[in-house]
């Protein structure tokens, strides 16, 4: 009785002990406010120790603390106003640590640019900061930006058409670069666009984009560095890429919807795609498309990527890769190649 009794006594001071009484860090997100300053918010009413680097997976002891023991769940901090920053969020009750950086890369002359790490996955992980980015269209970065980009990746895979490359090359240089030809025509009528079109568009995604994912899931695989894909707008085919890569590490699909809407704020239009004479270009069927898109006030902004009903776009894919392929996971084994064992692979590089 008296071991009963002690047994008792212990696990009560166990469950009141400060660790127990831990509460876990959520909600945390960087948002830049100016050039040189960002804020670091959280959800947790326990002390919280914030720490930087200009590395991803930098330990504790390798960043630096910036803030002790705060209970506001808000830090604000000076970076660098070309810098990439990396913080981690120390619960000093119980140890936990959560990393978090800028969803949005920063950049001069850039749409859309992001990076999608800190989304929750398998097993109760994160998509680790600073391995997978998705982009627009690079073709008007400044030479500031395309040091910043050749300081964040190693491998660029193009997922435009032949025709889009030709009208809008990238600018960035140093880095692996992949594509696939194929024209702009086989996903879009070249008409003005409408839900209707919009989801025909989506629908053809699984089969047309297949080439590029196995070009994607061998660059990830490789892990030869960071790695970023990219469409015009970083929106519809990267949407469609981005959700095939958060499925694989098993992030649900709530947050890639979540993810896949923030183009809609994330998007600079006026920065993916230059200028040029649509008569001189005639002999490429995209041209005319995109020059009457920058005549139009309207395409000026991003539009909600839903159709009337309020159903996201990418839904229409997601749709039928349930409906052709059975699910996701059979689609990446029997197009892409990816299986069982590469998804371990994947899902023990990029998770942590």
């Amino acid at each position: 009785m008296r071991r009963i009794a002690g047994i008792a006594v212990f696990t009560a001071l166990l469950a009141t002990s400060p660790v127990a009484l831990a509460e876990a860090i959520t909600a945390s997100h960087v948002e830049r406010t100016s050039p040189g300053k960002v804020v670091i918010a959280w959800t947790g009413k326990d002390p919280v120790d914030v720490y930087v680097s200009d590395r991803p997976d930098a330990s504790l002891a390798q960043a630096t603390k910036v803030s002790a023991a705060d209970r506001d769940g808000r830090h604000e901090a000076d970076v660098a106003a070309g810098g990439r920053p990396y913080f981690t969020l120390r619960n000093t009750l119980s140890g936990e640590t959560v990393h978090v950086a800028e969803r949005l890369v920063p950049l001069e002359q850039g749409s859309n640019f992001r990076d999608v790490g800190g989304y929750q996955a398998a097993g109760g992980k994160h998509v680790r900061w600073g391995k997978i980015y998705r982009s627009g269209g690079t073709p008007m970065l400044t030479n500031a930006d395309i040091r910043r980009v050749q300081g964040l990746v190693s491998e660029m895979v193009d997922l435009r058409s032949t025709e889009e490359r030709s009208l809008a090359p990238t600018r960035v240089e140093g880095v692996n670069y992949s594509a696939v030809g194929y024209s702009m025509t086989r996903i879009s009528s070249l008409t003005p666009t409408t839900t209707s079109t919009m989801g025909s568009s989506y629908r053809n995604f699984p089969a047309m984009l297949a080439p590029h994912l196995k070009i994607v899931f061998a660059r990830l695989l490789a892990n030869q560095g960071a790695v970023v894909y990219n469409c015009s707008a970083g929106q519809d085919r990267t949407g469609f890429a981005t959700a095939m890569v958060l499925s694989a590490l098993g992030v649900s699909r709530d947050e890639i919807l979540k993810d896949y809407h923030l183009s809609t704020t994330y998007r600079r239009p006026e920065y993916e795609m230059p200028r040029f004479d649509a008569a001189a270009q005639a002999a490429n069927p995209v041209a005319a498309f995109f020059a009457n898109d920058q005549k139009d006030p309207a395409a000026a902004a991003p539009s909600p990527l839903f159709d009337t009903n309020r159903r996201a776009f990418l839904e229409v894919a997601l749709d039928e890769v349930e409906t052709k392929w059975g699910s996701v996971d059979k689609y990446l084994a029997r197009e892409v190649g990816i299986g069982p064992v590469e998804l371990a692979r994947l899902r023990a590089i990029y998770l942590q």
